[in-house]
């Protein structure tokens, strides 16, 4: 992990599309749209493996590369995203996490997970 903050990184990638006049492409719906693209294309390396050839794939460089290049993609226009709505991606985080905790209580012993349900 590195130092740097959401705060930062959202000024960052702010000053990158500045810099190349994308603002105006940088509406909610281009980057909802551009989110799922994304998301699409990281699904896409998964698509056809099994589940252990899944959780093997950063043993691989190149697919490594692949994953992480597509997770930057998807977090970079999640905080363009956020910033064009002025949401605050951590305290949404946060506050969805309280919401679920309380939504799905840790189970007695003598009760099952339900691992289907989900907000």
């Amino acid at each position: 992990m590195t130092d740097i903050d959401v705060a930062e990184l959202q000024c960052r990638l702010a000053a990158f599309a500045a810099a190349r006049d994308w603002g105006q492409y940088h509406a909610a719906k281009n980057l909802a749209a551009a989110l799922s693209v994304e998301a699409s294309e990281l699904l896409e390396i998964f698509q056809w493996l099994t589940p252990e050839q899944s959780a093997g794939i950063m043993k691989d460089p190149e697919s490594a590369h692949r994953v992480t290049d597509e997770v930057a993609d998807v977090l970079a226009y999640l905080l363009q995203f956020c910033e064009v709505l002025g949401v605050d991606p951590t305290a949404a985080l946060v506050a969805k996490l309280e919401r679920n905790e309380k939504r799905f209580p840790l189970p007695s012993a003598a009760e099952p997970l339900d691992r289907h349900s989900s907000e």
